[in-house]
């Protein structure tokens, strides 16, 4: 892991910079010409989001440290000849059809599980690689073995097969988490963030996915109904904002941005869970929100109580703390527990907003 960080206080911080998708030491980094010119194209996207950052210190040097991995993997390139190949046997480039489903192997920054991708590294595609139509054999696979066989090989394009993936309790989505998400640019930040503002209702099955995930929206930590009125609580999330990065005993080692915080990185990251419960014993209401960089987890409780729920001289009390890993994030979680009968700002039902809480 790259570590775009140092010293607090220092002009010109960064985050830290994700990795790239893995590539074990001394493998050759094959790429297809499809994706030598993809690597090239975020060039392009990279410089010119530079000039966009000028007079930024900390997107600047965000954008150059991201710049000094991306031309490590461009110049490291090996750039596969695929009229080379044997057209009856599947190697790197090649498109395969098994099992009713068609994908193509390719390099490890290219690969996309949902879309048909699958890097040349997988062990899906290094069982395949060197088969010929009509090949079966068995693979390890997360829930057992799978018996495949090879129905069709392929070096001209076809028509990929996308799936939908697993996510934590079992939900589907249809994007990949099995490598390093594409970053967003300065500029797609700025029109998400702007965009956001300027939605002022927010529906309350747009904010929560699947594991609570991967469409909470950006700088709103309420839903307001046709009147105007507050009418349910939505975590604020602001994806340009600085968060701490912890170790697993809840140290600060560094600082990342938001957005950096939930691509799939697995960068530990502090969030406060708070249950409230009632005189008979009930848990009424469920909150939690991420530690503001430079607060203790108890810091910032309090002063989201007092902000977003009007509450003071009051004091949780710390149930439990654990590490909360998902497909796309890994937190340090601490538990609170409130004692109160108070008719507080209503959370969101159902099973995906529960599950965030779920081993609590």
């Amino acid at each position: 892991m790259s570590r775009g960080f140092i010293k607090e206080g220092d002009q010109e911080e960064i985050p830290m910079v994700p990795p790239r998708a893995y590539l074990p030491k001394g493998m050759p980094n094959y790429v297809t010409s499809e994706g030598l010119e993809a690597l090239k194209k975020e060039r392009e996207v990279l410089e010119n989001e530079r000039v966009a950052a000028n007079g930024n210190y900390i997107m600047s040097n965000f954008i150059d440290a991201k710049m000094k991995l991306l031309i490590d993997r461009i110049n490291t390139a090996v750039e596969v000849d695929l009229t080379k190949a044997n057209k009856k046997t599947v190697s790197f480039g090649a498109y395969v059809k098994y099992n009713g489903r068609t994908v193509r192997i390719v390099g490890v920054d290219e690969a996309d599980f949902s879309k048909g991708l699958l890097s040349f590294i997988s062990p899906v595609a290094k069982a395949l690689v060197g088969k010929k139509v009509g090949d079966k054999f068995e693979i390890k696979v997360p829930k057992g073995t799978e018996i495949i066989e090879v129905q069709g090989v392929w070096y001209e394009k076809q028509e990929l097969s996308e799936v939908a993936v697993e996510v934590e309790n079992g939900a589907k989505s249809s994007q990949s988490t099995l490598r390093t998400p594409r970053t967003r640019t300065v500029s797609e930040v700025k029109a998400t963030a702007t965009s956001d503002r300027d939605n002022e209702t927010v529906k309350q099955e747009e904010v929560f996915s699947p594991g609570g995930e991967s469409s909470r929206k950006l700088g709103s930590h309420s839903v307001r109904n046709d009147r105007g009125a507050i009418d349910c609580f939505v975590p604020e999330e602001d994806i340009m904002a600085f968060l701490p990065v912890v170790n697993e005993r809840g140290i600060i080692v560094g600082r990342a941005l938001h957005m950096e915080l939930h691509k799939g990185n697995k960068i530990l990251h502090p969030v406060v869970h708070m249950h409230v419960i009632n005189n008979k014993g009930e848990v009424v209401r469920r909150y939690w929100w991420h530690v503001a960089f430079g607060d203790s987890p108890e810091k910032t409780l309090k002063r989201k109580m007092s902000e977003v729920l009007d509450l003071s001289g009051v004091k949780p009390k710390l149930k439990k703390q654990y590490i909360r890993e998902t497909k796309i994030e890994k937190e340090l979680v601490y538990v609170y527990i409130l004692n109160s009968d108070e008719n507080l700002l209503k959370t969101p039902e159902g099973k995906e907003y529960f599950d965030i809480f779920a081993k609590d």
